[in-house]
């Protein structure tokens, strides 16, 4: 894998950078979750029983494992598994949705939705939104695969809604530092201008959805980037902007950074510490980026 000096020399600054580059260089886990809208943990432990499944510890449907890909799988082609990243797993269960209203502002390819739609047991609902329309191609593929019944998709720019909801997911689009392991040109077209515009998408997702949550209502902002300007600082402005924002802290089993809390000459709110910053080396997973925000 080649790697830009100037990216190196940037990571150096936030992690061990020899456990970063090692662990990036190396293949990712295979991971699944059962889809318990059409089944459940112990048939699907009985039917890959040859592939060593080991358990997520913060999903309890969430499995890595071993052997062959089954992609190609009865299982998969019916909706009874979702081969999903495990760290993706972690922002619906931060969400907690209940018999609610829920807005997923950036849902294709719908893994998410469909966890979400999974905790929901298919009640209440969920506004699918993508704002390109090839992406909710395989987001409609997916809710259908699935049994997902609860879902309603719409195409939109997510800075234009205007409904209230009980709990926003922003899964934010991002530059991606976080998923080298199996994009591993991303260290190569690494822009730290590009990176600029992309946290200005995301600040505006971010205030957008906090303008339409309602009161008490709790959001969960995630990226799968590592970089700071992307994750602690959109949050930090979304402090700065609104008193009436709360950082939760995210209590999880799974092994965790220190939020990033000064970067660049920027010193960021103490708050941020309540974050969840996971590196690749963390867990053997994707480096992923969770914070939860509640509405006081």
């Amino acid at each position: 894998m080649e790697w830009k000096q100037k990216f190196l020399d940037r990571y150096e600054k936030l992690t061990d950078l020899d456990e970063f580059v090692d662990i990036s260089s190396k293949p990712l886990r295979k991971s699944l979750r059962v889809n318990t809208l059409k089944t459940n943990v112990k048939e699907i432990k009985s039917r890959f029983k040859d592939h060593n499944l080991e358990k997520i510890p913060w999903c309890k449907e969430g499995f890595w494992l071993k052997g062959q890909v089954i992609g190609n799988t009865l299982e998969h082609f019916l909706g009874y598994i979702y081969l999903q990243e495990a760290a993706s797993m972690i922002p619906p269960i931060v969400l907690d949705p209940k018999d609610e209203i829920v807005l997923d502002m950036c849902a294709s390819p719908g893994s998410k939705t469909t966890q979400l739609s999974s905790l929901m047991k298919n009640k209440g609902l969920i506004v699918a939104n993508d704002i390109n329309i090839n992406r909710l191609k395989p987001l409609s593929i997916n809710l259908q695969r699935c049994g997902v019944s609860n879902v309603i998709m719409t195409k939109m720019e997510g800075r234009f809604f205007k409904q209230e909801f009980d709990k926003i997911l922003v899964d934010a689009p991002c530059s991606g530092i976080g998923t080298i392991r199996k994009s591993p040109n991303t260290p190569l077209i690494w822009n730290p201008n590009a990176i600029k515009r992309i946290a200005g998408i995301q600040r505006q997702l971010l205030f957008t959805a906090f303008n339409i949550l309602k009161q008490k209502g709790t959001l969960v902002y995630s990226t799968c980037t590592l970089e700071p300007e992307e994750n602690e600082g959109v949050i930090n402005s979304l402090l700065e902007k609104y008193d009436d924002a709360k950082l939760e802290k995210i209590n999880l089993d799974i092994k965790r950074s220190p939020a990033i809390l000064e970067f660049e000459n920027k010193k960021y709110n103490e708050e941020i510490k309540k974050c969840l910053r996971i590196w690749p080396q963390d867990n053997d997973t994707e480096g992923f980026f969770v914070a939860k925000i509640t509405k006081e």
